[in-house]
Order: C-alpha cells, then structure tokens, then sequence
C-alpha cells in the first residue's frame, strides 16, 4: 500500500527556495567573509579565527534553546514558521553589517563590530530561521518519498543560489565600486533579496495538525517533557549522534573547499579560478539532486546510496589531489565535479534522514522532539562551517601567510595543499564510515511492523 501524500509540486518548489535565503547568507559568509576581513579591511587572519571560534560557545547553547522553543510554540501558524519569518530580519541586517566594518575605525573597534555582528548573525537570528526551515520537512509531510523530494528541492535551490553568488559575487564586488564599499554594496543586494524569498517560502506551505505516535501500549496522551529531558532524548538515539556528527564533517568539508579562493588566488595564480571551480561543484550538484528522488526509490531506501556516493566521492577527491599537484585545471575540474556526483545523494536526503531520526524517537519514547532534532542541522552548519573556518585560518596563518603577496612562502603553499587537497579525501572517508552505521530507515521499518502488531494483538483482545 503507497503512503498517503501532502504536497503538492509548488508547496514543493515554495519551501525549496527558502534555501535561496539561507545561502545569500551561508554562501557569501563561507566563501568570502575571510578574504573580506583580511584583503579588503586588513584583519589578522588568526585573530579573527579566534573570534569566530569564541563565537561558537554562544551558538552551541543556542541551537538547542531555539530548537526547544520551536517544540514549545504553538500558533495559527504551527510551531516553526513564525521562526522562519521574524528572524530573517536580523539576518539581512547582520549580514550587511558583517560586509561593512567602518574602515575608517581603530583595529580593535573593527575587531569588536565584527565580532558582535557575526555572533548575532549566526547564534541568534539564523539558528532560529536554519532551525525553524529544517523543522518543516518533518511538519508538512510524513511520507518518506516527499520528505526526500522536499530535501533536493531545497538543495537544488541551495547550490543553484550558490552557482549564482560564487559566480558572480567578485565580479560584481568590482562593479559595484570595489574595495570595502563594493562588498557593503554586494551584501545589501542579498540580504534584500533573502529577505524577500525567505517570506514567499513561509508562506508556501502549511504545517499539519499536532499528533502524538507512540507504540501501542504507552500512554496515548502527549508526551511531554522538560528541556534536560529533551536533550536526554537526543543523546540516547544514537542514529541522531550519527547524523549530527555527519552534519558538522560534511559542513568542515565545505569550508575546506571554501578556502578555494586562497587556493585559486595563491597556487593557481588566478583567484577567477575559484568561481570556476564552484561551477563544477555547484552544476553538478544540481544535476545529481534532480534525479536523486528516482535514485532513491530505485535502490528503496537512503542508505546503500548514501554510502555508494561517498566511495565516489572519495575516488573524486583522490584525482583532484593528484590533478592539483600536476597543474592541470581541466582535470581538477573534472574529478571535482566527480567527487560532488558522490557527495550529493547525502546532502539532498540529509533532512530526509533527521525526519527519520526525529520519528525513530517517536515511535520509542513517545516523545515529538522535532525542533530540537532538527536542531543538528543548524549545529552542523555553524558549528561544523565556523570551525572549519576557524581552523583553516589558524594554519594558515601559522603558515606564513601574506595578504596579497605575489608569492606565498614554501610553508604557506604547503598549508594550502594540505587543506585543499588532503584533508577532504580523510573527511570523506570518516563520513563514509558514519554512514553504515546509519541504518535509522530499517529500524523505523520493524518499530512500525511492530506497532502494527500490537493493535492486531489488541484487536483480537
């Protein structure tokens, strides 16, 4: 018997493009925040790794507050979409903030703005909105197949947003004026236009009625439970601990590709590599999300997929590495575009796999947790984004660096190396072995198998 549906394609195609507002701000912070902060205003590179480290205490406690409080709300508009409209506000205005530290101030002032601006941006305004947005695959849908479709819409609008602003943000960065106001500039244009997105996506769908799934034979009223509890709840699923450390590697793995610009700029020779480089990520990207849905119900299920594409992925990065340290472009090219084939049934069905995770604790405690079992996707993002950054930046600086120095020293050009052309290839690997212990999908098979049982039983009772 098929599962019943929700959706329809624009309910579909509306909370997909909620991702266009999340990475006008999540594209522009990874790929270009840093070059911003030490090109363009003249910060250390290490400083301000430290400080966005810092900055990770505040977001790692708020993750879960907002989380709890998206289980705790209940409105017309259900328990996630007002967290998905209001914050989006502070948002666009952290974020242009972010792209326009006064140049004209002291270094520690400039350090101060930037600091208190990021840390607002990320531990406040956008876990409430990243949280809020993650929450709905598993609010307007229960069926598996959509909840998978709903995730590469969203991924499909995420690196097409992507395409766009590392494609472009450069170049325009330079027409709109150049140096520090070109990039005040540039920010602007997308926070506005996240803003706008953002409010045409919460009010594209519906959130569905509260129920409460508990295995026959507990209690049937709601569950309630206290925030330690929640946190409890978390921890003891062990699928959920899986998938948040999954989330926070894959999101270091982004920011490592990220560091593409110092690649580009420094080893290349080119720093207009970088948006060619994206390109081939980014297309890619696309092309696999669009046809993952049939993948999915090809193979019946997530998980063989999921780990079929990480040992792609890991080939692919293994001929980037080696493409890299011959000089060629083309092949590099190439094998990105071979390795993000791999990654890309991950990063489509990821919120598939926390919905799964969130109904697996369901059906074994009783217990709705969804926003705090969402919460790991905006965990990993920061967290995993932000210490991904923060890293790369310590090394590198450690490394020798020299803003806009023709040529890097030998220990620097090595760092760089290290980052751009190593450290993925072990990141994939990990993750790959994360995910056979990902088998959340058979054990939500048997818990249903068994509930059904049980009112069998009951029945003849």
């Amino acid at each position: 018997m098929s599962e019943k549906t929700y959706l329809k394609w624009y309910h579909k195609v509306g909370y997909g493009s909620g991702d266009v507002a999340g990475n006008c701000v999540y594209a522009l912070l990874t790929a270009f925040m840093m070059i911003y902060l030490t090109d363009t205003v003249g910060l250390s590179m290490g400083i301000v790794s430290t400080l966005i480290a810092v900055s990770k205490i505040f977001d790692g406690v708020s993750d879960f507050f907002f989380g709890r409080m998206i289980d705790k709300t209940h409105t017309k508009m259900g328990k996630a979409r007002p967290w998905m409209l209001w914050p989006y506000i502070g948002c666009s205005v952290c974020l242009v903030a972010c792209f326009a530290i006064p140049t004209s101030w002291g270094d520690t002032a400039q350090y101060v703005f930037f600091f208190i601006a990021y840390t607002l941006l990320n531990a406040v305004f956008f876990t409430a909105n990243n949280i809020a947005y993650a929450s709905l695959t598993a609010l307007i849908t229960k069926n598996t197949h959509e909840r998978v479709q709903l995730g590469s819409f969203r991924f499909i609008f995420a690196f097409a947003t992507k395409i766009f602003i590392e494609a472009v943000t450069i170049f325009a960065v330079k027409w709109l004026g150049g140096g520090a106001m070109g990039w005040r500039n540039i920010a602007i244009i997308y926070a506005v236009l996240g803003l706008i997105v953002n409010t045409i996506s919460v009010f594209s769908v519906k959130e569905l009625p509260e129920t409460n799934e508990c295995l026959v034979g507990e209690d049937k009223q709601e569950q309630k439970s206290s925030f330690l509890q929640s946190c409890k709840l978390l921890i003891k699923n062990k699928y959920y601990v899986v998938i948040c450390i999954t989330y926070i590697l894959t999101q270091i793995y982004a920011s490592l590709i990220g560091i593409g610009t110092y690649y580009s700029k420094y080893i290349l020779g080119n720093e207009e590599v970088f948006s060619t480089l994206s390109l081939s990520i980014n297309i890619t990207m696309v092309v696999a999300l669009i046809v993952l849905p049939f993948l999915i119900k090809k193979m019946r299920g997530m998980y063989k997929l999921n780990i079929i594409g990480y040992l792609i992925a890991i080939v692919g990065r293994i001929g980037v590495m080696i493409a890299g340290y011959a000089g060629s472009i083309p092949l590099m090219l190439v094998f990105t575009a071979l390795s993000t084939l791999g990654i890309a049934p991950l990063q489509g069905d990821m919120n598939a796999l926390i919905a799964s995770c969130s109904e697996y604790t369901a059906l074994t405690t009783g217990h709705h947790i969804d926003g705090m079992m969402f919460s790991c996707s905006s965990l990993g993002i920061k967290i995993g984004g932000a210490l991904g950054t923060a890293v790369c930046g310590w090394l590198i600086e450690a490394s020798g660096y020299v803003e806009n120095v023709a040529v890097q020293s030998a220990s620097c050009v090595s760092m760089l190396n290290f980052l751009y052309l190593w450290l993925p290839i072990i990141i994939c690997v990990v993750v790959a072995l994360l995910l056979l212990l990902l088998k959340v999908e058979k054990a939500n098979k048997v818990l249903r198998l068994q509930k059904e049982d049980n009112k069998i039983v009951e029945a003849n009772n």
